[in-house]
């Protein structure tokens, strides 16, 4: 199982920080990459994951209205809701991406939110044969 965190510098990787800090344990699959605001993840950069071999992709930024760059989170909310109805087209289900905005103590909830979605991606590698990766690499070569 590999899933990769897409988080903001200012709150969810703050948040992170602090889960580890408050010695909370999350899967050691998630891994974090470091963004400076949710609002400047491409898609080419999800796509990318996917084609490198995610399981699940999780975007986590400010809560809405709480954006440091004002509107950068309200951005996210579009291209990701976009993208997810794109996904099924390349042969990726839709419920492997997951968009969530949380606060910088939210440490509890940022645990919560990754094993849920472990959870979750768990559940569907039991219920299907997985994706097809001639679709991931479509989806890249579309971003691209």
């Amino acid at each position: 199982m590999n899933i990769i965190g897409f988080l903001c510098n200012w709150c969810s990787y703050e948040s992170a920080d602090g889960a580890g800090r408050a010695s909370l344990t999350y899967p050691e699959d998630f891994k974090i990459v470091r963004v400076m605001c949710s609002g400047r993840i491409d898609p080419q950069h999800i796509a990318q994951a996917f084609a490198l071999g995610a399981n699940g992709v999780l975007v986590l930024g400010c809560r809405l209205g709480e954006c440091h760059y004002k509107e950068g989170n309200r951005h996210a909310l579009k291209r990701i809701g976009l993208l997810k109805q794109l996904l099924p087209y390349f042969g990726i289900d839709s419920r492997r991406l997951k968009c969530a905005w949380i606060s910088a103590n939210d440490h509890e909830r940022l645990v919560e939110l990754i094993q849920e979605m472990k959870k979750e991606l768990l559940e569907l590698e039991g219920s299907e044969t997985g994706y097809e990766q001639e679709g991931i690499n479509k989806a890249q070569e579309v971003v691209s």
